[in-house]
C-alpha cells in the first residue's frame, strides 16, 4: 500500500476555492479508485499550506486510477477550475509506505 501525500501552496486569498476543489476531489477520488483520507485548508500557521492524502495500492494503481480521474467529468472539471481560478500556486506529490507499522517477516510478534 502506498500513501499519496499532496502538498499544494495556495494563494491564500483564494482559500474558499480550495476548499470547492477539496470537496469536489471528496467525491471524484473515491470513484476513480483511491482511498481518500483527506483534504486539509489552512487553518491556524501557514495562510499557504494545504494537502490532500490517499491511499492507493500500488504504482501500477495509480496509473490506472489517473486515467479514471481524467476522464471522469467531475474530475476534468475540477481540473479545469483550478486552472480558471488559479489558486493553486504548486502542487508536490510524495508516495510513502507506513513504516511505523509491523511488516510480514520482520519478526514482530513472535
Amino acid at each position: 500500500m502506498l500513501t499519496c501525500f499532496i502538498r499544494y501552496h495556495i494563494d491564500p486569498t483564494k482559500r474558499h476555492q480550495f476548499e470547492q476543489y477539496a470537496r469536489n476531489w471528496g467525491e471524484a477520488i473515491p470513484r476513480c479508485g483511491a482511498d481518500l483520507i483527506g483534504y486539509y485548508a489552512p487553518h491556524e500557521g501557514s495562510s499557504t499550506l494545504a494537502y490532500g492524502v490517499y491511499n492507493i495500492e500500488n504504482l501500477a494503481a495509480y496509473e490506472q486510477y489517473r486515467a479514471r480521474l481524467a476522464a471522469d467529468p467531475l474530475g476534468r472539471e475540477n481540473y479545469e477550475f483550478a486552472q480558471r481560478e488559479k489558486f493553486l500556486l504548486r502542487e508536490d506529490r510524495t508516495f510513502l509506505t507506513l513504516a511505523s507499522a509491523p511488516q510480514p517477516g520482520d519478526g514482530a510478534g513472535q
